[in-house]
């Protein structure tokens, strides 16, 4: 793996103490601002240290993906349905971001397997968890419909550092659908949510290194 640029540094170790604060004090943690500023800082922080390297083309788009995804986090953090709305609306936004970059880095089409693989979870998704989102049926859905396209996309490109924060960005996403929709209270929905951070916030970091070369 190449070494990070110089200027990129202290960032991305802010975020990684950062993430490493919010497994550790927060993730099962009430609402709380402190809460949101860690959650959100973890990676905004990685964004912050992309956008001092000045990135073009595909990383640029890489760049408005954390940034859409640190938006996401701010309003997944904060209680209330409207909040989660948000939310899920900017992290459809930073999929179809990475989804575009990843287009342009890409070629040719995805692995049969895993595209096979990504489909079938998707669909799981799609017709077994999103109909228990009540009146959030539609808006899941479609958010399945993005990340799926975002992931067949990365399985075009031959970096895998993409490749691998796709496909933990998936199923980070699907164990929030679980611990969200379909678990009860208690110790497995606690597990899952510890879970979702320790594959979520890899995700983006990979994804971010992958955008520096």
């Amino acid at each position: 793996m190449d070494a990070l640029p110089f200027a990129a540094v202290p960032f991305f170790c802010a975020a990684l103490a950062l993430a490493l604060w919010q497994g550790r004090a927060f993730v099962l943690a009430a609402p709380s601002w402190r809460k949101s500023a860690v959650k959100t800082g973890a990676v905004a922080a990685l964004a912050a240290g992309l956008a001092v390297t000045a990135p073009e083309g595909p990383a640029a788009l890489i760049l408005w993906g954390l940034i859409a995804g640190a938006a996401g986090d701010l309003a997944l953090s904060r209680p209330g349905a409207g909040a989660f709305l948000i939310g899920m609306a900017a992290f459809a936004l930073g999929h179809l971001a990475y989804g575009a970059a990843f287009f342009v880095l890409g070629s040719g089409a995805p692995p049969l397997y895993p595209a096979l693989a990504v489909t079938g979870l998707a669909a799981l998704a799609a017709v077994f968890i999103a109909p228990r989102a009540g009146a959030l049926v539609l808006p899941v859905r479609l958010y399945v419909g993005v990340i799926w396209a975002m992931v067949l996309a990365a399985l075009t490109v031959a970096d895998p550092r993409l490749v691998a924060g796709a496909l933990l960005f998936m199923a980070s996403d699907f164990l929030l659908a679980l611990a969200l929709f379909v678990l009860p209270e208690g110790r497995w929905q606690r597990r899952a949510s510890v879970a979702v951070w320790a594959l979520y916030w890899p995700a983006q970091a990979l994804i971010a290194g992958s955008a520096l070369g």
